[in-house]
């Protein structure tokens, strides 16, 4: 069997913070969890799934004794918004019905789209759906996310690449990717293709350089940025 480790359960704790960023009674914890998961498939589904697509790349969740904060990185947050505030006055609505509890959903922006793994990979996984070359594809995106500015990237597919009887695994990298150091900022996303002979799945490592005492100091400082756990030295 592969000995692989998620990255990013590899690094939580020591340069990555949890997704969901609260403190429950050990009888209360299940239910909160449950409550968590059920709020990002909402969200993935009304933003992701549903065209015209937000790009959302990441969901984090703060609880307070009296309220439950989302934060939504997305690229594109005039779709998530929506004209004069009314998509997000209506997603807010349906999550306090859905949690009991009080809502604020806040946006932030992600200026680069390609240096995030998951967009790449919903991409990806598009390009894959409407029966686009898949070798051209991997190249074609690898290469952009080179020229955005990451030092390495590995991007693979598997599955029934090209509606062949024998599934296979395809992958391209370029630069270089140190998946084991702990102190290495890696972003890793994962999606699926739901194509007429089958499901691919595609997985996207980026390595956007060593994480820094002045990055981390800017990111805490950045309003609506995500909390980062300070990372060993």
């Amino acid at each position: 069997m592969g000995q692989k480790s998620h990255p990013f359960g590899l690094r939580l704790g020591v340069t990555e913070a949890h997704r969901s960023r609260w403190y429950a009674p050990k009888a209360l914890y299940g239910e909160l969890l449950v409550e968590d998961e059920k709020i990002r498939q909402y969200l993935n589904k009304r933003l992701n799934q549903t065209p015209p697509s937000a790009s959302v790349s990441d969901i984090h969740i703060e609880r307070t004794r009296e309220e439950l904060k989302i934060i939504v990185r997305t690229a594109r947050p005039g779709i998530v918004i929506g004209p004069k505030g009314s998509e997000i006055d209506r997603m807010t609505e349906e999550l306090r019905y859905m949690t009991g509890r009080k809502v604020a959903i806040s946006v932030v922006e992600i200026r680069e789209p390609d240096l995030e793994a998951q967009l790449v990979a919903d991409g990806v996984a598009e390009q894959l759906k409407k029966r686009m070359g898949f070798r051209r594809v991997l190249k074609m995106r690898a290469e952009n996310v080179m020229n955005a500015g990451a030092q390495g990237v590995k991007i693979q597919v598997a599955g029934r690449l090209g509606g062949a009887e024998m599934s296979r695994r395809l992958d391209v990298r370029l630069g270089s990717l140190p998946l084991s150091t702990l102190q290495a900022n890696i972003n890793y996303g994962f999606s699926e293709s739901h194509t007429t002979y089958g499901v691919l799945g595609v997985k996207v490592w980026i390595y956007k350089g060593v994480y820094s005492t002045q990055e981390e100091e800017n990111q805490s400082n950045a309003a609506g940025a995500r909390a980062r756990a300070r990372g060993r030295r």
